[in-house]
């Protein structure tokens, strides 16, 4: 049991809600414990892929962390909420509603490198305490700007209202740490007005896309049935763009046991593989070949 079950995680179920619903149909499959992560957290107001690393999988949960992503949005104009989503307290209102026209104008200032500040409702720790849970004691959070990359926006849809929009439906495809909300509250600024998100849809994550994620009933079903091993894509599923490196059963087994390979003249990060058995992750300079992250398969 070593690979990855892509949800396409429902509303209102939190990324550790949804892992543990994982966990759950494992057992059922009489999978035993294994160990379960996901790959990049969704808010509970948010739908899509998420994918989930099983067994030695986990190892690559981080790198799928830094991966980009891809998602679908919809801002609604005219209203601000505490925490830029549908769930928050209305705090701020404008009458203006720009047009198509004004919003298409505005995207060339948020793509490719720009700064945004998170969103005082979310995980990040300030002084050791999360900014969720300062803001939720009405205290008031300073966030501080981070870079992120903006690497494409697109209006994808749009709802009229009078002359202008009451909301438009854009797609992102955003670096890591890009919070989404932020990006919404900026835009609908920088457009003179104000906004919140109403829909966010994760639609790639790395390499992962909506085309291989199941939704929680057909995993549930599938645990009953004992074929959640065909749910499953092979761990190397999450490494689609590193290049593989063969190396021989004696070069694998200096491998596990942590030591560099010389004399293979290659650069930047790739898999050993053992036949078809992943051996680690890679990382090569010059002719010197070590381990990123070894793989006990």
């Amino acid at each position: 049991m070593h690979g990855w079950i892509i949800l396409d995680k429902p509303l209102g179920l939190g990324s550790t809600q949804a892992v543990g619903a994982v966990k759950r149909a494992l057992r059922q499959s009489g999978a035993g414990k294994v160990k379960v992560g996901h790959g990049g957290t969704l808010d509970p107001l948010a739908t899509g892929v998420l994918p989930v690393a099983i067994g030695e999988a986990t190892k690559l949960a981080g790198r799928m962390l830094d991966s980009d992503k891809i998602y679908d949005f919809t801002i609604d104009f005219g209203a601000q909420t505490d925490t830029l989503d549908l769930e928050g307290e209305v705090i701020a209102t404008s009458s203006i509603r720009p047009t198509p026209a004004q919003v298409e104008a505005i995207l060339s200032r948020f793509t490719g490198p720009i700064e945004q500040a998170p969103p005082a409702y979310s995980a990040i720790l300030i002084d050791g305490q999360r900014a969720y849970d300062l803001a939720r004691a009405g205290q008031d959070v300073q966030m501080k700007m981070r870079g992120v990359v903006i690497h494409s926006l697109t209006i994808t849809a749009s709802e009229a209202e009078g002359e202008g929009l009451a909301s438009i439906t854009l797609t992102a495809h955003v670096s890591k740490g890009t919070y989404i909300r932020s990006l919404a509250r900026d835009i609908a600024l920088a457009l003179g007005t104000v906004g919140h998100v109403t829909m966010l849809r994760r639609v790639k994550a790395g390499p992962f896309t909506l085309d291989s994620a199941i939704s929680l009933d057909k995993l549930n079903e599938a645990a009953t049935g004992g074929g959640i091993v065909q749910l499953m894509l092979p761990l190397t599923a999450g490494l689609d763009d590193i290049p593989a490196l063969p190396v021989s059963p004696d070069e694998a087994l200096a491998l596990r046991q942590g030591k560099a390979l010389m004399g293979k003249p290659h650069t930047g990060l790739m898999l050993a593989m053992e036949g078809d058995t992943p051996v680690a992750l890679v990382e090569a300079s010059g002719p010197d070949i070590r381990v990123v992250r070894g793989f006990n398969l």
